[in-house]
């Protein structure tokens, strides 16, 4: 096969693999996943859609930890996954700056998106949706960014159907040698030259275990954090280290202008270079008002909170982490004499100053029907004096003596 296009086979229809390194021999991948309508569905938009199930599903796991209603998830979701795409194409053009219509930069079905745009697009969308709904953007987000590494960690496996976003060919002194791919298809010959198999890097594999190893480490450490937004930081500057070096192998990278510098190399470095500074900074802060007793051992800051920006707490005040309890005390509170309908919560949260406020409005009848049972005044007027009685029986019993 010399010009690497079989028949009615185009771009990202069919690509051979082999990972000899690991035991796996040449096989075939199709991009296509099925039709429907008479419409190819491709693996990529299959992949990336189970990404955003599985994202909002631990979305919102994380976010009834610290009282976010799952309704407001869907919200967030609504609002940020398309405009996220937007952004992801929209970063992809103006880099990639090789279209000549309209109807072009829309044809993402084409291929073409670029994961920080949609990073971009998707913080901005966070924020504005979190301020009308007055929750706290740091600690929403820090339920969404493991999220984000996960959906990321299983899009790249699109790019493996593709046949697309690999490396450059591996050299046999190199360190990664063992995991080499090979792969043949249309962009390979388009890219070096050859029409028979090449040994490059697969980056796309790269950039999906270090996802996974990054949502594993994040995972554990959760419960650990001490300010809302460190989770936010953790994600940006462990995903920007892997990524910058990861880009600075492929041989598909987005460059600005007619310079050699890489795009996505270089966002990711300046994560770095920001955000690993600033989490010791944090750190150091939140140790120091903490020794000083600045922020009571329940409390959970922000980035912002610990800059000197927001109200102080109130050491008297309730820890917003108990709301994850009320529905512990709900069920404890509908006994078995009490109907769960019966009962109505009315809970409130205050975002900016982390209180909440619950009140449980119960019926007089459930209230009666609960209550230790006592006598009304009618009835106590109805029954006869005791003391009385036994007086006059003493009398009797003293007559009859005497006689």
């Amino acid at each position: 096969m010399n010009s690497l296009i079989v028949q009615s086979k185009t771009l990202y229809d069919v690509s051979w693999v082999s990972f000899p390194g690991l035991g796996i021999q040449d096989f075939t991948l199709n991009s296509v996943c099925f039709n429907i309508f008479g419409r190819e569905v491709a693996w990529y938009g299959v992949l990336i859609c189970l990404g955003i199930i599985l994202a909002v599903v631990y979305v919102a796991y994380r976010a009834k930890q610290v009282g976010i209603k799952f309704n407001d998830i869907l919200d967030y979701t609504l609002f940020s996954v398309p405009l996220s795409i937007i952004g992801a194409r929209l970063y992809f053009v103006i880099f990639y700056g090789n279209y000549n219509s309209f109807l072009e930069i829309i044809a993402i079905w084409n291929g073409g998106l670029a994961i920080y745009g949609g990073i971009i697009f998707g913080v901005i969308t966070v924020i504005v949706v979190s301020k009308f709904k007055k929750q706290n953007f740091f600690k929403v987000f820090d339920c969404i960014s493991p999220a984000v590494m996960m959906a990321q960690a299983i899009g790249r496996w699109g790019n493996f159907m593709n046949g697309e976003a690999f490396g450059g060919i591996v050299s046999e002194s190199s360190p990664l040698y063992f995991i080499r791919m090979g792969i043949k298809n249309t962009l390979t010959y388009e890219t070096f030259g050859v029409s028979e198999m090449v040994y490059v890097h697969p980056t796309f594999l790269y950039e999906s275990l270090w996802n996974v190893i990054g949502f594993v480490l994040i995972n554990l450490f959760y419960k650990k954090k001490k300010y809302h937004g460190q989770i936010l930081l953790a994600y940006l500057g462990w995903y920007g280290l892997g990524r910058a070096f990861i880009e600075m192998l492929r041989t598909d990278s987005l460059y600005i202008g007619s310079s050699s510098i890489r795009v996505s190399s270089l966002v990711g470095a300046i994560c770095v270079v920001i955000i690993v500074p600033l989490l010791i900074i944090l750190n150091l802060e939140f140790n120091k008002r903490r020794d000083r007793g600045e922020i009571p051992s329940w409390f959970v800051p922000d980035i912002l909170y610990l800059f000197g920006v927001g109200k102080r707490v109130d050491s008297q005040s309730t820890p917003i982490e108990e709301k994850v309890d009320q529905q512990d005390e709900k069920e404890e509170f509908r006994s078995e004499n009490i109907k769960a309908t019966d009962i109505e919560f009315d809970d409130n949260i205050n975002a900016d100053t982390n209180d909440y406020d619950v009140k449980v409005l119960v019926s007089e009848d459930i209230v009666q029907s609960i209550a230790p049972e006592t006598k009304s005044e009618t009835e106590k007027e109805s029954e006869p004096d005791s003391t009385e009685e036994e007086k006059k029986d003493e009398e009797e019993t003293s007559d009859e003596h005497n006689n």
